[in-house]
C-alpha cells in the first residue's frame, strides 16, 4: 500500500512550526503569570471584579488585532456577526464569574496555590463533555478525572485549619474556564476563533463592569503607578491570548496542551521570587496528581483520534 510520504523541506517546515508553537504558548503562560502576579499586588485596593473589568478592557485591543490579522476571517469578507452570537456573548458571562473567581483567589491565597488549583480545568472539561457534548468517556479517562480530583482535594487540604471558602475560588474558577472551553466546542468550525474571543471578551467586559457596580462601583486609582499596573495586566493578558491564537493556527491543540502544565513551577517559582511564597506543603504531592490527571486525559485523547 503507497503511502505519501513529506518532503524533507516539508518536514522541516513542520518541525519549525511545532518549536515556534510551542514557544509562543509556553510565552503565553508567562504573560498570563505575569498579569496574576499583577492582580495580585494590585487586589488589596481594587476589587476582584474591577480588575477583571480592567483586564478586559485594555484586553480588547489585542483581540481586535488577532481578528483583523486572521486569515479565514478576511477571507470570509470580514464579518462581524456570527449565527450563534447568543452562544458567544453567553461564553463572556461564564469568563466574568471565571475571572472574578480567579482573580479573588489570586487575592487571598498563594499565588502558586490558587494557580494550580485552576489547573483543574482539565478535568472538568473532560466531565461537561459527557453531558454537554454527547461524548463517551472511558475508564482511562474517567481514572483521570479520579487521579486529577484527588489532587485538587489534597492542595485544597479540606481537613486544614487555613481550609474555607476562599479554597473553593479558584475551583469555580477551574470549572468557568473549563465551561468556556467546552461551549467553544459547540461553536460552528467555520467561525474563526479570534471573532469566538473577541464576543467573549466584549461580553466579558460587559459583565465585570455590571458585576463591579453591584459589588459597590469602582475606587478611585491610588496613583499614576497603579495606573500603569491596570494598563500592563490588561495587555499582558490581552498578548498571552494572541499568542495562544497564534500558537493554536500553527499546530494541532494536541499538540501544545502537554506543555499548558509548565504554568504550574512558572507560577511557584514567580510567587517565590515576588511575594516570597513557598507553598511546598500546600502543592505537593497534589499538584503531581492534577498534572498526571491532565496528561492522562490528552494521551487518551490523541490516541482516541488516532
Amino acid at each position: 500500500m503507497a503511502e505519501h510520504a513529506a518532503t524533507p523541506s516539508a518536514t522541516s517546515k513542520h518541525q519549525d512550526n511545532l518549536i515556534l508553537a510551542i514557544a509562543l504558548s509556553l510565552l503565553a503562560l508567562t504573560l498570563f503569570d505575569i498579569m496574576g502576579l499583577i492582580i495580585k499586588y494590585l487586589s488589596p485596593r481594587y476589587s476582584a471584579a474591577e480588575l477583571s473589568a480592567y483586564r478586559n478592557f485594555f484586553g480588547i485591543f489585542p483581540s481586535v488585532i488577532a481578528l483583523w490579522s486572521s486569515p479565514n476571517w478576511r477571507k470570509s469578507g470580514r464579518p462581524w456577526r456570527m449565527r450563534q452570537w447568543k452562544l458567544g456573548l453567553m461564553r463572556g458571562v461564564i469568563v466574568t464569574f471565571a475571572q472574578f473567581c480567579f482573580y479573588y483567589s489570586l487575592g487571598v491565597m498563594a499565588f502558586a496555590t490558587a494557580t494550580t488549583i485552576s489547573y483543574s480545568n482539565a478535568i472538568f472539561m473532560t466531565a461537561l463533555a459527557v453531558p454537554m457534548l454527547g461524548e463517551k468517556v472511558g475508564m482511562i479517562r474517567w481514572f483521570a478525572v479520579l487521579l486529577g480530583f484527588v489532587g485538587v482535594v489534597l492542595v485544597m487540604n479540606p481537613l486544614g485549619e487555613d481550609f474555607g471558602l476562599d479554597a473553593m475560588a479558584p475551583l469555580a474558577a477551574a470549572f468557568f474556564y473549563a465551561l468556556t472551553g467546552v461551549t467553544a466546542r459547540q461553536m460552528d468550525p467555520d467561525v474563526p476563533s479570534p471573532l469566538i474571543n473577541l464576543y467573549s471578551v466584549v461580553a466579558a467586559l460587559f459583565g465585570a463592569f455590571a458585576l463591579a457596580l453591584f459589588a459597590g462601583g469602582f475606587s478611585p486609582i491610588a496613583s499614576t503607578q497603579d495606573l500603569l499596573w491596570i494598563v500592563a495586566m490588561g495587555m499582558f493578558g490581552g498578548t498571552a491570548v494572541l499568542c495562544l491564537v497564534i500558537s493554536y493556527r500553527m499546530t494541532e491543540q494536541s499538540n501544545l496542551a502537554p506543555f499548558s502544565y509548565f504554568g504550574i513551577p512558572i507560577a511557584f517559582v514567580a510567587g517565590w521570587l515576588v511575594f516570597d511564597e513557598a507553598p511546598w506543603s500546600d502543592l505537593f504531592p497534589g499538584a503531581l496528581l492534577i498534572v498526571s490527571g491532565g496528561l492522562l486525559v490528552i494521551w487518551r485523547e490523541r490516541r482516541l483520534r488516532r
